[in-house]
């Protein structure tokens, strides 16, 4: 009785077929994406280097941390700095002391001189007019008017020397440039040494996250040298690589949902900003850059990201569950129907391809099966159709 019982039972799985769970062609929306691993990146990194020759004597930050603009980073020995500025304001004191010597002393004198030579000078002419007036009459000797005559040409000589006293110690003469001049060479002397000074003091250029530390406490650091790198806070990239056959669906402004490798269920929405114009030919890839306008705290630089763009968007389309899809990138797809409870191949022009489900454009009408590929089932084989 039991081998009639199964040879009955298998006798009807072959006149009613064998009971397949089958796909049916919907309506609905569908998202094509490209998806695609990278990295990120900032859009560019600050090198920070010494411009002076020195000796560090502390380094109060550390790999990984958030710093803000001007805040100090490395520190150098800085004794010898503060004595040239020392050095420095000192000379600049004693050149603004004779400034004020020249202003005060020197120029007050000259004028006091010059009007103690012009009363000179009144007083001889006077009494040179009057033993000139005496030697025509015979009352003088001619020793006594060449006497008059010397003092009166003395006198002149002073007020000559006092004028030019008086010019050297004014403005513009030779004394007070000389001086000026002096005063402002010290003073730019001060200036100097006291950025020298400043420079002993590295700080942040901007806002950002150390992302690189090459100097510790000790070291002789000389300009020219990266002794960290700072990635700027602000906007944020993700660089990928994309396989050079996705390339034709690309485009700018293309959204895209990205999630960090070490926190999967943080996501973060991400913008096509950039599609590099070559080709890498050794990795048949094409180098794409997503802007993070709103990028999380926990996003680090160089973390792994794994990114879906978003290429393509239908509304309402007829879908198909793509492991329904034969060949699919053989350029001839196919799938699997059924017609009069027998499997039979369909020929099907694809649309868009989203990660579950493809569009149907022709072959296949709203409501058609669709046997999976993965069933086993046999061109002419008899099935009965399950849904799902």
């Amino acid at each position: 009785m039991f081998v009639v019982g199964v040879g009955g039972w298998q006798g009807a799985r072959v006149l009613i077929g064998t009971a397949i769970v089958i796909d049916q062609v919907k309506r609905g929306a569908l998202i094509e994406t490209v998806v695609a691993s990278g990295h990120v990146e900032t859009p560019f990194r600050v090198e920070i280097g010494s411009q002076i020759t020195g000796t560090v004597t502390d380094v109060p930050v550390q790999e990984g941390q958030r710093v803000t603009a001007g805040q100090p980073l490395v520190l150098l020995r800085s004794s010898e700095l503060q004595a040239a500025v020392a050095q420095a304001q000192g000379a600049a004191a004693q050149a603004a002391a004779h400034m004020r010597q020249i202003e005060e002393l020197t120029l007050p004198m000259a004028r006091a001189t010059l009007r103690e030579a012009q009363a000179t000078l009144l007083n001889t002419q006077q009494t040179f007019g009057r033993a000139s007036e005496l030697a025509r009459n015979g009352y003088a000797t001619r020793a006594a008017l060449d006497e008059a005559q010397k003092n009166l040409d003395v006198a002149r000589t002073q007020v000559r020397t006092a004028e030019l006293q008086i010019y050297t110690a004014s403005p513009g003469g030779s004394d007070y440039v000389t001086g000026q001049t002096q005063l402002n060479q010290a003073r730019a002397n001060v200036d100097t040494a006291t950025s020298r000074l400043g420079y002993a003091t590295i700080p942040a250029p901007r806002d950002g996250i150390l992302i690189i530390r090459n100097v510790e406490q000790g070291s002789v650091v000389q300009p020219g040298k990266a002794l960290l790198v700072l990635a700027p806070a602000g906007a944020t990239q993700l660089v990928l690589q994309i396989d050079e056959r996705n390339l034709g669906k690309l485009a700018l402004g293309q959204p895209a949902v990205a999630s960090a490798d070490a926190y999967p269920d943080q996501r973060m929405a991400a913008v096509v900003s950039y599609i590099n114009p070559g080709v890498d030919i050794a990795r048949a890839s094409v180098q794409v850059k997503l802007t993070v306008p709103d990028p999380p705290v926990t996003l680090r630089q160089d973390m792994t990201v794994s990114v879906d763009i978003e290429v393509a968007r239908r509304d309402s389309t007829l879908v198909l569950p793509g492991r329904s899809v034969h060949d699919a990138l053989s350029g001839k797809p196919w799938v699997m129907g059924v017609r009069g409870g027998r499997a039979y191949q369909q020929p099907v022009r694809m649309g868009l391809q989203g990660s579950a489900l493809v569009e149907v454009l022709e072959g296949l009408a709203e409501g058609d099966a669709a046997v999976p590929a993965n069933s086993g089932v046999l061109t002419g084989q008899r099935i009965r159709p399950i849904s799902p």
